[in-house]
């Protein structure tokens, strides 16, 4: 009788063990590349050593054996082809185990398998074998060494995006679902997306390049619009997302780009396509992140007499936090000592090489100044480097005056932060990303980094470490400007600004909840034995997370007389009424910004400080066992007191479980000062280990309240 195969047994469960793939919520098998996995054949007689049986792998369209995308397998002489190997390892009557084997460097993606007799092909009913990169396999170029590291990069599936402001920083929960239903196909359709050549995506350099271009919709159709306008009408706002799942879900379902996201939310899906590939990787904020649309390292601040600052004189900006993304690879397209942690960003921010992309830019050559490196080193360098130039804008006979008050070196790249190993908690890794403010390293990667950067950010920043300026012909600023302005001149810009004797402190007298007073003491301190006249500005705005000001919401002017080495409080307080109409109107998590500027009579000295005042929220209670077993129910509840002195309206709570529960939405209404409300959900636990639930409630007054509660599953 002619042999024919009758049946092909994926052995899925000891395979994905051993693959560290068996979370993955896929019918089909889940393997690593560069690591052999078993197949149980089964036949229609008992298997002769003259029979010939092959294993055919192809990938994409039109496979061929030129382009690596056809691998034909002859078990029986276990020949290497293209890295490629099958085996029989056993057999017995009409069933024989075949061992097989892909190259660390083979094409990651979605194969599909044929069995071929002399007589017949047989293609098992769910022919799919995934293969993705693999970060235990020492000669793939994302292998990672300790296991700790991987269970964090790799395996993690929930985690932390680090948010509010350098001085104050918090935690949102954030679910990145790499193993759920559909994620795994949706990062499939994002590969075949890109028009990355089926060979390419054997490179964990070009497969995160663009993916961070894929998950942003502003070039390709990608996943996410992002909308920083305070208006999300005909989608969802991005402070009630909690996870990737449901992004990339509706994606792969209508294959549509989803409304919508900013920094954090690029940030989570990109993390959960990283992770669901295979490439170790890392959700990482910069707190004051520079904004530089000139790669001159420097973003200019312009304020007016009231101390207020201005949006409409500069595109750049400082973000109170930006969060991007470290992926972990080696870097064979570089000179040597670039491999390790690699900056990859979603966000569409500004393009490269005409898409709106950005990275893998190595942590090295950003610290190091080496920013000519593939890829857009010197954006990702001015965002935790640029300097801050602060200009007074003053009108002088109906024209507008620009008067240089104070450059600031240490402005941009604060706690530059990520989740910790193995610990629900921060880790700082700025030094990781730059050598300390002031340091001998710190000057020379700034000199290096200078030297391949047209434009003269760099030379404020040299300016205020008292270094030569000869023979420099900066370009002239303000970069936009009416017919009637006053141009600050090459001597205005590169002026030294030399250590005050007036020094500024901005206390707050409490904690800033939504509907309190805005309560603030403004400290003058002199440091020099003469008579003092300080005139003061200070003013309040309302600010997005990006420095754009929303609200002017109040200012206060004031002459400070002061003798000899002294100091005094100044109050600034600003009703709740100010901002509260302004913080409804908006769909955002904003922020309130201070900015304080003294001008000493008699001198030309000027001294500005600033802050932001980030708000806090009660807090949402979750009541559930701490312990439960699979496929066993068991009862959430969540419960929220609003204990402001002001009504919420329009309460929403979302809530998801990975492994538990779909993301799931409970419309509370209005909540008055006082008032309680709870809800329950009904949870199925599918999965063994440690799950966390996590939940968030917005309403029109305020956004992104959020809790997680950790349940151990046996």
């Amino acid at each position: 009788t002619q042999l024919k195969v009758t049946g092909v047994d994926f052995l899925k469960s000891q395979n994905t063990r051993l693959h560290h793939t068996d979370a993955y919520d896929n019918k089909s098998l889940v393997v690593r590349r560069g690591q052999g996995f078993q197949l149980k054949l089964t036949f229609n007689r008992d298997l002769s050593t003259t029979d010939k049986v092959k294993l055919q792998f192809t990938i994409g369209d039109k496979p061929m054996k030129t382009l690596g995308t056809l691998m034909c397998l002859n078990v029986r002489s276990g020949k290497d082809y293209n890295g490629w190997r099958a085996t029989i390892i056993k057999s017995s009557s009409n069933e024989c185990q075949v061992a097989v084997t892909s190259p660390a460097d083979a094409i990651v993606g979605k194969y599909c398998l044929e069995v071929m007799t002399e007589s017949n092909t047989y293609k098992p009913e769910n022919d799919a074998v995934y293969l993705l990169f693999n970060p235990w396999c020492q000669a793939d170029t994302v292998f990672m060494a300790g296991d700790a590291e991987k269970n964090e990069y790799v395996l993690n599936d929930t985690g932390y995006m680090y948010v509010g402001s350098a001085n104050y920083i918090y935690s949102r929960p954030w679910n990145f679902g790499q193993f759920e239903e559909f994620i795994l196909d949706a990062c499939m359709y994002l590969l075949d997306q890109s028009k990355l050549k089926l060979g390419t995506r054997r490179d964990p350099v070009a497969v995160s390049r663009a993916m961070s271009a894929l998950v942003n919709a502003n070039d390709d159709r990608g996943v996410l619009f992002g909308n920083w306008s305070g208006v999300y009408t005909g989608g969802t706002s991005p402070v009630t997302w909690i996870g990737s799942v449901s992004i990339l879900q509706q994606y792969y379902k209508k294959k549509k780009s989803v409304r919508y996201g900013q920094c954090w939310v690029f940030s989570g899906v990109l993390t959960t396509v990283m992770r669901c590939l295979g490439i170790p990787a890392r959700s990482v904020s910069n707190f004051d992140s520079a904004h530089d649309t000139q790669e001159d390292l420097r973003v200019d601040v312009y304020l007016n007499e009231n101390g207020e600052q201005l949006n409409n004189l500069s595109q750049d900006s400082i973000w109170n936090f930006h969060v991007w993304n470290d992926v972990w690879m080696k870097r064979p397209d570089l000179p040597a000592g670039f491999d390790g942690w690699q900056t990859i960003d979603s966000t569409p921010q500004e393009q490269s090489q005409g898409v709106f992309q950005c990275g893998p830019s190595p942590l090295t050559a950003v610290r190091e100044g080496n920013v000519y490196l593939n890829f857009d080193c010197k954006f990702v360098y001015a965002e935790v480097n640029a300097d801050k130039v602060y200009w007074y804008v003053k009108n002088v006979n109906g024209k507008q005056k620009y008067i240089k008050i104070a450059v600031d070196t240490r402005a941009a790249g604060k706690n530059i932060s990520t989740k910790a190993v193995g610990q629900n908690k921060r880790e700082d890794i700025t030094a990781q990303y730059k050598y300390p403010e002031g340091s001998p390293e710190e000057r020379l990667s700034m000199q290096r980094a200078s030297s391949f950067i047209s434009g003269n950010g760099f030379l404020a920043h040299f300016a205020s470490a008292t270094l030569p300026m000869a023979g420099v012909h900066p370009d002239v600023h303000p970069r936009s400007r009416s017919p009637h302005e006053v141009l600050p001149s090459t001597e205005d810009q590169h002026k030294v600004v030399a250590k005050p004797d007036v020094q500024l402190e901005i206390t707050s007298k409490t904690p800033l909840y939504p509907g309190n007073p805005i309560d603030l003491g403004i400290i003058v301190k002199t440091s020099a034995p003469r008579s003092w006249t300080i005139n003061l500005a200070a003013s309040c705005q309302l600010q997005s997370y990006i420095g754009q000001i929303k609200a002017n919401l109040g200012s206060i002017k004031q002459i400070v007389k002061l003798e000899g080495k002294s100091e005094t409080q100044i109050p600034l307080k600003i009703a709740a009424d100010k901002y509260m109409e302004v913080l409804a109107s908006v769909g955002d998590e904003d922020l309130i910004k201070v900015t304080v500027i003294a001008e000493t009579e008699g001198t030309d000295e000027k001294v500005t400080k600033e802050t932001t005042l980030v708000f806090q929220y009660p807090p949402i209670t979750v009541k559930m066992p701490e312990t439960a077993k699979v496929d066993e129910e068991f009862t959430c509840a969540f419960i929220f007191k609003n204990t402001l002195s002001i009504p919420l309206d329009d309460c929403k709570l979302f809530v998801e479980g990975l492994g538990m529960f779909k993301m799931t939405s409970f419309d509370e209404g209005d909540v008055q000062p006082g008032g309680i409300f709870k809800s329950q959900i009904i949870c199925t636990p599918k999965r063994a280990g440690e799950k966390k639930i996590v939940a968030t409630l917005t309403s029109t007054q305020v956004k992104g309240i959020s809790v997680e509660k950790a349940i151990t599953v046996s």
